[in-house]
This record gives C-alpha cells, sequence and structure tokens, in this order.
C-alpha cells in the first residue's frame, strides 16, 4: 500500500507563490504517476500537473501552464507542486496522487486560498 500526506497549503495574495508537498510512503511500483488535482467550491476535481516516476514527462492543466510547476524527488518519495502568479481561480483543495499498474491512491487533500 502506499499513504500520502500533503502539506504547504494556505492562504496567499493573488501573485504570490506556494509550494505544495506530498510525500509518499509504502510499497512503490517501479513505474508510476504523480501528482496534483484540484477541486473548486462547488466545481468538479480537475488534474493540475502529473510527472512521470522517471520525471522525464510531465503534464499540466492548460489554466495552469507557464505558472505551476511539479517535479519530484524520488530519493524523499516526495512530489511537488511549485505555484507561482497565482490566481482567485486557483483556490481550492488540492489533492496529491499516486497511481501505478494496479492502485492508485489519494491524500487528504490540503487547502489553498488565493485572495483578490
Amino acid at each position: 500500500q502506499v499513504h500520502l500526506v500533503e502539506s504547504g497549503g494556505g492562504l496567499v495574495q493573488t501573485g504570490g507563490s506556494l509550494r505544495l508537498s506530498c510525500a509518499a510512503s509504502g510499497s512503490f511500483f517501479r513505474i508510476n504517476s504523480m501528482g496534483w488535482y484540484r477541486q473548486a467550491p462547488g466545481e468538479q476535481r480537475e488534474l493540475v500537473a502529473v510527472i512521470t516516476s522517471g520525471g522525464g514527462i510531465t503534464n499540466y492543466a492548460d489554466s495552469v501552464k507557464g505558472r505551476f510547476t511539479v517535479s519530484r524527488d524520488n530519493a524523499k518519495n516526495t512530489v511537488y507542486l511549485q505555484m507561482t502568479s497565482m490566481k482567485p481561480e486557483d483556490t481550492g483543495v488540492y489533492y496529491c496522487f499516486y497511481r501505478d499498474r494496479n492502485l492508485e491512491v489519494w491524500g487528504q487533500g490540503t487547502r489553498v486560498t488565493v485572495s483578490s
């Protein structure tokens, strides 16, 4: 099994930055992907960013391209989301996920609020 713990959420002003972290523990399949979804109030959960286990492939939602960067440190089993030039529409609960061919695991979520 895999267990995920997110941290780094909080309140930030428009134009500001935050970095989210997601520490994973447990048993990992060598080939996997990790990343972040978010859910705004009254909205469906949407993919923000994903990164493969080798770190060579990343994918972003169009709304965050050029502003957010996903990265991972496999030695620490941690994935990060660096968020810059933040906008009020980035407000929501951010969920870390882990996915391999057999398993999908979600973190408990961390709240991000961007004030205008």
